[in-house]
Protein backbone atom coordinates (compact mmCIF):
# COMPACT_ATOMS: atom_id res chain seq x y z
CA UNK A 1 0.00 0.00 0.00
CA UNK A 2 2.76 2.44 0.65
CA UNK A 3 4.54 1.86 -2.49
CA UNK A 4 1.22 2.31 -4.29
CA UNK A 5 0.93 5.51 -2.63
CA UNK A 6 4.70 6.71 -2.98
CA UNK A 7 4.13 6.11 -6.98
CA UNK A 8 0.50 8.30 -7.31
CA UNK A 9 2.40 11.21 -5.40
CA UNK A 10 5.74 10.67 -7.92
CA UNK A 11 3.27 10.63 -11.19
CA UNK A 12 1.71 14.11 -8.95
CA UNK A 13 4.72 15.22 -8.94
CA UNK A 14 5.87 15.04 -12.07
CA UNK A 15 2.81 15.75 -13.82
CA UNK A 16 1.90 19.12 -11.62
CA UNK A 17 5.89 20.91 -11.33
CA UNK A 18 6.70 20.03 -14.43
CA UNK A 19 9.32 16.96 -13.11
CA UNK A 20 10.98 14.43 -15.74
CA UNK A 21 9.18 11.57 -15.44
CA UNK A 22 11.97 9.41 -15.79
CA UNK A 23 13.56 10.73 -12.64
CA UNK A 24 10.36 10.88 -10.38
CA UNK A 25 9.01 7.65 -11.35
CA UNK A 26 12.37 6.08 -11.36
CA UNK A 27 12.68 4.91 -14.86
CA UNK A 28 15.29 4.35 -17.49
CA UNK A 29 15.77 7.10 -20.09
CA UNK A 30 17.15 5.70 -23.51
CA UNK A 31 18.93 7.47 -26.18
CA UNK A 32 19.51 5.88 -29.31
CA UNK A 33 21.30 7.35 -32.44
CA UNK A 34 20.44 5.46 -35.77
CA UNK A 35 21.81 1.43 -35.30
CA UNK A 36 24.85 2.23 -33.91
CA UNK A 37 24.75 4.09 -30.52
CA UNK A 38 22.85 3.42 -27.45
CA UNK A 39 22.73 5.88 -23.74
CA UNK A 40 20.90 3.96 -20.95
CA UNK A 41 20.86 6.00 -17.41
CA UNK A 42 19.01 4.99 -14.57
CA UNK A 43 19.81 1.60 -14.79
CA UNK A 44 20.14 -0.84 -11.81
CA UNK A 45 23.24 -3.13 -12.91
CA UNK A 46 24.84 -5.08 -16.00
CA UNK A 47 23.57 -8.78 -15.85
CA UNK A 48 25.07 -9.71 -19.13
CA UNK A 49 27.36 -8.55 -22.18
CA UNK A 50 28.42 -10.20 -24.96
CA UNK A 51 29.47 -9.21 -28.37
CA UNK A 52 25.81 -9.59 -29.35
CA UNK A 53 24.28 -8.76 -26.14
CA UNK A 54 23.79 -6.35 -23.37
CA UNK A 55 21.46 -6.86 -20.27
CA UNK A 56 20.65 -4.47 -17.96
CA UNK A 57 18.66 -4.93 -14.64
CA UNK A 58 15.60 -2.35 -14.33
CA UNK A 59 14.15 -1.48 -11.24
CA UNK A 60 11.13 -3.68 -13.02
CA UNK A 61 11.96 -5.98 -15.53
CA UNK A 62 15.57 -5.97 -17.60
CA UNK A 63 16.34 -4.11 -20.81
CA UNK A 64 17.83 -6.59 -23.71
CA UNK A 65 19.47 -5.41 -26.48
CA UNK A 66 20.49 -7.57 -29.30
CA UNK A 67 23.13 -6.53 -32.10
CA UNK A 68 26.60 -7.47 -33.26
CA UNK A 69 30.27 -5.83 -32.58
CA UNK A 70 28.98 -4.47 -29.35
CA UNK A 71 31.51 -2.51 -27.42
CA UNK A 72 30.31 -0.56 -23.81
CA UNK A 73 31.89 2.97 -24.23
CA UNK A 74 31.09 4.14 -20.94
CA UNK A 75 30.23 1.94 -18.10
CA UNK A 76 28.57 3.80 -14.57
CA UNK A 77 26.70 2.80 -11.77
CA UNK A 78 23.62 4.62 -13.48
CA UNK A 79 24.73 4.55 -17.29
CA UNK A 80 25.95 3.36 -19.88
CA UNK A 81 26.79 4.12 -23.38
CA UNK A 82 26.74 0.79 -25.98
CA UNK A 83 28.20 1.17 -29.79
CA UNK A 84 28.01 -1.79 -32.46
CA UNK A 85 25.02 -3.01 -34.36
CA UNK A 86 21.92 -2.71 -32.55
CA UNK A 87 19.76 -4.74 -34.02
CA UNK A 88 16.55 -5.09 -30.87
CA UNK A 89 16.01 -3.44 -28.12
CA UNK A 90 13.53 -5.20 -25.92
CA UNK A 91 11.99 -4.71 -22.43
CA UNK A 92 11.25 -7.88 -20.49
CA UNK A 93 8.99 -7.51 -17.65
CA UNK A 94 10.45 -9.30 -14.69
CA UNK A 95 6.91 -10.20 -13.68
CA UNK A 96 5.01 -11.61 -16.44
CA UNK A 97 1.21 -11.78 -15.78
CA UNK A 98 1.01 -9.43 -12.80
CA UNK A 99 1.72 -11.81 -10.00
CA UNK A 100 4.10 -11.63 -6.87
Amino acid sequence: MAKSWVGRVRGWMAKNMDLPQDVMMDLPRITMIGQIHIYIENHRGLLAFSDKELRLLLKQGQLLIKGNYFVIKTILPEEILLEGKIDQVTYINENPGGTK
